[in-house]
């Protein structure tokens, strides 16, 4: 694989080698990092040019704050894609965790009114068991009976929202405890929004788990060679219901968040966000053949989607037309992946 390295110079008698040239030295870049450097200069060149807004203080802080629930979705649906699967039900996910929790809160908040953090930890802990629980279905269809992961949580993505909105009756659930929205939506600490805090810690937590724990190799093991890591004695269903579990553990706190968010439980609260997260990841360099990605790429992959639609609502481009482009950023992200494929195997 071409390397970015210092050329040396020539000794007596052999001939000097060529300079690169600009071409060459793009397509080491592309290589090592992938296509999100030049989506992200593209993109930020074009949108402060539509818009005098855009690179603004304010601009930027809410930028952070809205991609902190794509970042957190992203972190578990990297999981998946580097296991060799996905996970769509991710929004399913969020949607299942959104009404379970609003339900658990006002109801148990309508009972005890004097008792205010009472329901608030019984209705964030009734929707994490209730998002989880969705994972662990999709971790025993994928792992365990060996359904393919794309049936497996087109599925259960039908299912759940069904479920969310038979719970709910298309109606958004209210009456929850001030203290829930006050705190997890809206409350800061030190000058920082709680969301963006939790978000941190759980970045540096996957990093961790990825770059420093055996648990981490194993996930890229199982989804760069699973026949490898069957003869070594790693149990990929482990692996595998574990990826699951975590990248459902993920989406449900997303879920918790933007339910705080919005003040309400929402049935449809997740619509796209399996599509962008997938598309942050495989635009953070995550191969969509399993075995790589890295949390840090994965990251600046979800604040660029998040970007992106900051830049297009900035510049007054319309929801359906955004869709056009998220689309076309995936199908751009997958022709890159392939392309890098290519060179890495000529290299």
């Amino acid at each position: 694989m071409s390397e970015l390295t210092t050329a040396r110079q020539p000794e007596e008698g052999e001939e000097a080698q060529p300079a690169r040239r600009p071409a060459d030295l793009l397509r080491a870049l592309f290589v090592r990092l992938g296509v999100l450097p030049f989506l992200l200069v593209a993109a930020l060149v074009m949108f402060t040019l539509l818009s005098d807004q855009f690179l603004t203080v304010q601009n930027l802080v809410n930028l952070l704050r809205q991609s902190v629930y794509l970042i957190l979705v992203s972190l578990g649906q990297m999981l998946a894609l580097v296991t060799g699967g996905f996970d769509l039900s991710v929004g399913t996910i969020q949607a299942v965790t959104s009404v379970v929790s609003a339900r658990a809160m006002s109801s148990l908040a309508a009972g005890a009114p004097e008792a205010v953090w009472l329901p608030v930890l019984a209705g964030c802990l009734a929707g994490i068991l209730a998002g989880m629980a969705v994972g662990v279905v999709n971790g025993i269809g994928v792992a365990y009976v060996g359904v393919t992961p794309f049936i497996m949580t087109l599925g259960v993505q039908s299912i759940g929202f069904g479920v969310a909105l038979f719970l709910t009756g298309g109606v958004p659930v209210s009456g929850m405890p001030a203290a829930f929205s006050d705190t997890f939506g809206f409350g800061t600490l030190l000058g920082v929004p709680v969301p963006i805090l939790i978000t941190v810690a759980c970045v540096f937590g996957f990093w961790v788990l990825l770059d420093r724990t055996a648990l981490g190799n194993y996930f890229h093991a199982v989804g760069g060679n699973p026949k490898a890591t069957l003869l070594s004695g790693i149990s990929n269903r482990q692996v595998l219901m574990m990826a699951y579990l975590l990248c459902a553990g993920m989406a449900a706190l997303a879920g918790l968040l933007l339910t705080a968010r919005v003040d309400s439980g929402e049935a449809n609260i997740g619509g796209t966000v399996a599509l962008e997260s997938i598309a942050a990841c495989v635009i953070g360099g995550v191969s969509l053949r399993g075995g790589l990605g890295r949390v840090e790429n994965v990251v600046l992959g979800a604040i660029f989607i998040g970007l992106v639609q900051n830049g297009m609502n900035l510049a007054e481009v319309g929801s359906y037309l955004q869709m056009v482009v998220l689309g076309t950023l995936l199908i751009i992200a997958v022709i890159s992946d392939q392309l890098r494929l290519r060179y890495f195997t000529r290299a």
